[in-house]
C-alpha cells in the first residue's frame, strides 16, 4: 500500500453521471490506485432528494443537503460538481469550493460557457485546479486533447457534431423516413432531452460545447454571446431527401475559426458531403475535428452522452489531480486570454434553399431577379411536384456570403410569391 493519503472526493449531483462516478470507483478501486499512486475514495456527497432509490448503496458517505456545505468541508481534497446549471447552486458550490482552496472537476458546459472566465481567473488565483473534460463531447478526450497533445499547433479551425441528440434525430430522419416531429417525440420518451428541449434542438447545449473549444484553441475568453446559433426545428424530411439526393447529410455542425475580423464561432445546420468522416456520423455518436498547422487534421470519434462515457471523463480529470498535474484552465493562464470580437462568416459559401411559391405566372423569375439583385448566383433549381396553389422549390447557389444571402432573403419575404420564411442551410467543406 501507498503511504500517500487518499484522494478524497465530495460529489454534488447524484443524477445518471454522479451515480457513473460513484459506480467506476467502487468497481475499479485497485485500478485507480495502482495508477495514480494513492487511492481515491469518496467522503461526502450531495443531491436534491436523499430518500431517492438511486441503484447504489450511499451509506458509507457522508450526506449533505447543500452543495455549499459540501464544498466546504475539511474532508474532501476534490468539490465534483455534477448538477448543472449555469447559475444558482453549481456557481454558488464552485465558487465556495474555490475560497476553499478545494481542485474542482465538472461537467458542467453551461457554467462554464457562462462564467468560465471569471472561475478561471479566480482558481488560478487561489491556486486550485477546475477541470471539465466531461463537459464537453462526452467521453471523447477533447479537452485533454487541445490543451496537451496539441499544444504545440496554431490551431486554425475546430468543428464537430457535438450533441447526440440532434444527430440521432437527423440520422434517423434519413435512415426511418420518419419526421422531426415524431423523432422529437421518441426523444423525449426515451430519456434523450433536456429538461428543457430547446437546449438540445435549439443548438444552445452544443454551443456552449463549442464556446469552450473556442477559447482554448485560440487563446480567447469564453464568449457564448457571440456564438451563431440555430436549431434544427426547421429542418424537414424532404431537405433530408434531398440533400441525399446531392450526395450530401445534414448535420447540426459547430465551426470556430479566428479570422482577421475577429472570432468566428457558429453552431447551425449545414449539409456535408456523405463521404466525409462528419457525414458518416450516426446516432447518438459526437465528432470533434481539429486542424493545426503542424497535424494538418485530427478526428475525435465517441460517445458524446451517457453514464459510463461521462463519468469515465470525470474520472480522467480526477486522476490528474490524483497525480499532481497542473494545466491553466483554458490552456494558458487565465490572464493572457484575450477578449474578441464575436463576427459571423463571411468566407463565401454555397448555400440550399428550400423555399414554397404561390402557383402564379412569374414567380421564378422574381426569385432570381431577387437572388441575382444580391449578388447571388443559381448553380441548381428544381421544382417539386405540388399542388395547385403552393409550389416547392429547392435551390442551391454557388458560393456567396452570409451577409449576400440575408439581404435576399429578406428580399424574397417582399415578393409576395414566397409562402412563409425560406429555409437555408450552408453547405460545409469539411
Amino acid at each position: 500500500m501507498t503511504d500517500i493519503p487518499p484522494l478524497r472526493l465530495g460529489i454534488a449531483g447524484l443524477g445518471t453521471v454522479g451515480i457513473g462516478v460513484i459506480k467506476i470507483i467502487r468497481r475499479q478501486a485497485t485500478l485507480l490506485q495502482d495508477r495514480a499512486g494513492r487511492p481515491v475514495t469518496i467522503t461526502a456527497v450531495s443531491a436534491r432528494s436523499r430518500d431517492k432509490d438511486r441503484g447504489v448503496d450511499l451509506s458509507d458517505y457522508a450526506w449533505e443537503d447543500d452543495p455549499v456545505a459540501l464544498a466546504q468541508r475539511d474532508d474532501i481534497d476534490v468539490f465534483v460538481e455534477l448538477m448543472g446549471g449555469h447559475d444558482g447552486p453549481a456557481k454558488d458550490a464552485c465558487e465556495a469550493a474555490i475560497a476553499a482552496g478545494k481542485d474542482i472537476v465538472t461537467a458542467n458546459k453551461a457554467l462554464l460557457a457562462h462564467h468560465g472566465q471569471a472561475l478561471a481567473l479566480a482558481a488560478e488565483d487561489a491556486g486550485v485546479r477546475l477541470r471539465y473534460e466531461a463537459a464537453v463531447a462526452g467521453g471523447i478526450p477533447i479537452i485533454k486533447a487541445l490543451t496537451e497533445g496539441l499544444a504545440g499547433n496554431e490551431i486554425t479551425r475546430v468543428m464537430g457534431v457535438m450533441n447526440g441528440t440532434c444527430n440521432y434525430i437527423l440520422t434517423q430522419m434519413q435512415a426511418t423516413g420518419r419526421g422531426y416531429n415524431a423523432l422529437f417525440e421518441e426523444c423525449a420518451d426515451l430519456g434523450y432531452l433536456e429538461a428543457d428541449p430547446n437546449l438540445d434542438v435549439g443548438g444552445i447545449d452544443a454551443g456552449h460545447k463549442l464556446a469552450i473549444l473556442s477559447s482554448i484553441a485560440f487563446g480567447t475568453q469564453v464568449n457564448f454571446d457571440a456564438v451563431e446559433l440555430e436549431g434544427i426545428q426547421r429542418i424537414q424530411l424532404e431537405d433530408i431527401e434531398h440533400a441525399a439526393e446531392m450526395g450530401y447529410r445534414i448535420k447540426l455542425l459547430g465551426v470556430a475559426q479566428m479570422t482577421g475580423r475577429g472570432l468566428e464561432q457558429r453552431m447551425t445546420p449545414c449539409l456535408v458531403p456523405d463521404g466525409s468522416p462528419l457525414g458518416q456520423l450516426e446516432g447518438g455518436t459526437n465528432m470533434v475535428v481539429v486542424e493545426g498547422d503542424a497535424i494538418e487534421q485530427v478526428v475525435l470519434r465517441g460517445p458524446g452522452a451517457g453514464e459510463g462515457p461521462t463519468a469515465s471523463a470525470v474520472m480522467g480529470d480526477v486522476m490528474d489531480i490524483a497525480r499532481g498535474l497542473r494545466i491553466p484552465t483554458f490552456g494558458q493562464p487565465a490572464t493572457t486570454l484575450r477578449p474578441v470580437t464575436g463576427v459571423k462568416a463571411m468566407k463565401p459559401a454555397p448555400f440550399y434553399l428550400r423555399m414554397v411559391l404561390l402557383d402564379k405566372p412569374g414567380a421564378l423569375a422574381k426569385v432570381a431577379a431577387v437572388l441575382g439583385d444580391a449578388g447571388i448566383s443559381i448553380d441548381r433549381m428544381r421544382q417539386v411536384s405540388h399542388d395547385q396553389k403552393l409550389a416547392p422549390v429547392l435551390i442551391v447557389t454557388h458560393k456567396c456570403t452570409r451577409d449576400a444571402l440575408d439581404t435576399a432573403l429578406t428580399g424574397l419575404t417582399k415578393t409576395k410569391v414566397v409562402e412563409g420564411d425560406p429555409v437555408a442551410i450552408r453547405i460545409e467543406n469539411v
